[in-house]
């Protein structure tokens, strides 16, 4: 007797622009408007663009001078995080509602597994439009959806109808979807992995199907099996309401560029405080620290340490980090960013150290 596979219904639910629609839902005056959320300072970073703007090409992450040069009619907000939680918390209670396989990515976005649903509803399309319907009653703003078999192409399909929409990718059309898309658009293949397999010959996702499991797996290591699948629309990863943090980390870009040990020493103490206090407040710790240093070429380095056992405070981090960072001296040029980061992870409260993934709003 053959058993039954059931196909697993996945829907990927990605807020549109969703610190800059917050601040537009609050503020009338800036409806319609190209606003930026973050720092219009020299050494600001944009955090969120709205629609309005990211039709000059302005975008997250995109230095804030850049951005007031290819749309000199941009506004600066300063974010407001706890807003942003505080909106995300509404959203994630509406969820719920429906599944308690919610696998949250960040404040905006998150993964439900709505197989079998609360609602008993066995259209996961008609679950998607209903979440994004309560979402915008509830909260004002606009959410799009991406439904299908497994969790990559539920995401790919997300960013098919945005803003405000949604769209399908069913287990017959999938495989198909893939081959014709280009690898550097696939979600888990950054700039570097796309360049490497350019130079591999694998342009598309056709491409990617065309190379053998050991081909992959020499190439890109561990990730190599995992392209092997999503390159024949297979993921088989399940939605993990309960995903393991695997590190916590806070970073800072200066005002202006540091060039002295003292100072950049004392720059580490905010971080450590703000790692710490993550970590005391959710009842862990971990074993691994780790100082990024970014140069004022935009070049990095990384040094780390571990220890045997979990760091116990904040002033034992902050040792590590000094004498991580002391490494590096004298620096080969001017710092511009430096970031504290925690990692192998033990829980201080003798549960299973699991913890639900979240956006640490760090390092603006």
């Amino acid at each position: 007797m053959n058993d039954i596979v059931q196909v697993r219904k996945i829907i990927h639910i990605d807020m549109d622009a969703f610190y800059a629609s917050v601040e537009q839902r609050d503020n009338p005056d800036l409806r319609g408007k190209p606003i930026a959320v973050g720092g219009a300072a020299a050494r600001g970073v944009v955090a969120a663009a709205s629609y309005e703007a990211r039709t000059f090409g302005v975008h997250s992450a995109m230095p804030s001078v850049t951005a007031a040069r290819k749309c000199p009619e941009l506004i600066f907000v300063k974010p407001r995080f706890e807003v942003y939680r505080a909106v995300s918390q509404e959203i994630r209670e509406i969820f719920a509602e429906y599944t308690p396989l919610i696998e949250p990515l960040s404040l905006d976005e998150a993964y439900l597994d709505v197989t079998e649903n609360l609602k008993g509803m066995p259209i996961a399309t008609e679950i998607a439009l209903e979440i994004r319907a309560k979402i915008k009653a509830v909260t004002g703003l606009n959410a799009s959806a991406g439904i299908s078999y497994n969790k990559f192409l539920a995401k790919m399909a997300s960013d098919l109808n945005k803003p405000n929409g949604q769209a399908v990718i069913t287990p017959k059309n999938g495989p198909a979807f893939v081959e014709a898309l280009a690898v550097k658009k696939f979600h888990g293949v950054g700039p570097a992995t796309a360049d490497k397999m350019q130079r591999l010959g694998i342009e598309t996702g056709a491409d990617l199907k065309e190379k053998s499991l050991p081909f992959l797996v020499e190439h890109f290591g561990k990730s190599g099996p995992y392209f092997y699948g999503i390159a024949r629309g297979i993921d088989d990863r399940q939605v993990r309401p309960d995903r393991v943090r695997k590190s916590v980390g806070a970073e800072d870009t200066f005002t202006e560029d540091i060039d002295d040990l003292d100072l950049a020493t004392n720059e580490l103490r905010p971080l450590t405080e703000k790692v710490w206090g993550y970590c005391e407040a959710k009842g862990f710790s971990g074993k691994t620290v780790t100082v990024k240093i970014k140069y004022s070429d935009f070049t990095q380095a990384t040094r780390s340490k571990t220890t045997t056992l979990p760091f116990a405070n904040c002033n034992e981090i902050l040792e590590a980090a000094t004498g991580l960072l002391a490494t590096v001296y004298p620096f080969r040029r001017p710092v511009r960013l430096l970031g504290v980061t925690l990692s192998s992870f033990t829980s201080n409260q003798g549960d299973d150290g699991h913890e639900e993934q979240s956006q640490l709003d760090f390092g603006m």
